[in-house]
């Protein structure tokens, strides 16, 4: 179902609670990289530890991602709506089904995925130029994101998209193979 790849994806993680929610979190920014996304925005309690997962993640295994804080998300999302630079992907279990809307989401300018940990404001849903559901069921917001990106974006050219990487997973039946990679 890809239909190409928007020329900017930000995934914006609402809500996190520094205690209770740091290991989905630093989850849910490292699926959006290894799937495709550019940045994460984390929003909630300020909490550096994903960030700097995400940033060593990156540094060790290439690509250009970074994750950032945003102390005002809704503010953020509110510009980003009416200025209508963007397109707005809220990832709700009470949204669209995801196999009968990814065709209609547009890739020709920046998308932000919404993606809720605590309660997500109702005004997300009304700014929000697609609402979509991975399933109707409550479930993991990373299983969600990733089921999402894989079904909208298609499979990830890691070649291009991990450059500058210091090491490589090497694909092996029986054993973990890592090795450092070339510099260019």
């Amino acid at each position: 179902m890809s239909q190409g790849r928007p020329p900017r994806l930000t995934v914006l993680r609402l809500g996190h609670r520094r205690e209770r929610d740091k290991r989905i979190t630093s989850h849910l920014g490292l699926t959006a990289r290894a799937f495709g996304a550019n940045e994460v925005v984390l929003a909630g309690e300020e909490d550096p530890s994903p960030l700097k997962t995400w940033k060593s993640v990156t540094d060790r295994f290439g690509g250009d991602f970074v994750g950032k804080y945003e102390g005002k998300p809704m503010s953020w999302l509110r510009r980003a709506s009416k200025s209508d630079d963007f397109t707005i992907v809220h990832l709700t279990m009470y949204g669209q089904p995801w196999r009968q809307t990814i065709g209609k989401i547009p890739v020709n300018k920046p998308v932000i995925v919404v993606v809720g940990g605590t309660k997500v404001p109702f005004e997300a849903f009304q700014v929000s130029d697609f609402n979509v559901s991975v399933g109707n069921q409550p479930h993991s917001e990373v299983a969600a994101l990733a089921v999402f990106l894989e079904s909208w974006l298609g499979p990830i050219d890691e070649d291009s998209i991990f450059s500058g990487a210091q090491m490589k997973v090497i694909p092996s039946d029986r054993k973990k193979v890592v090795i450092p990679t070339e510099e260019e």
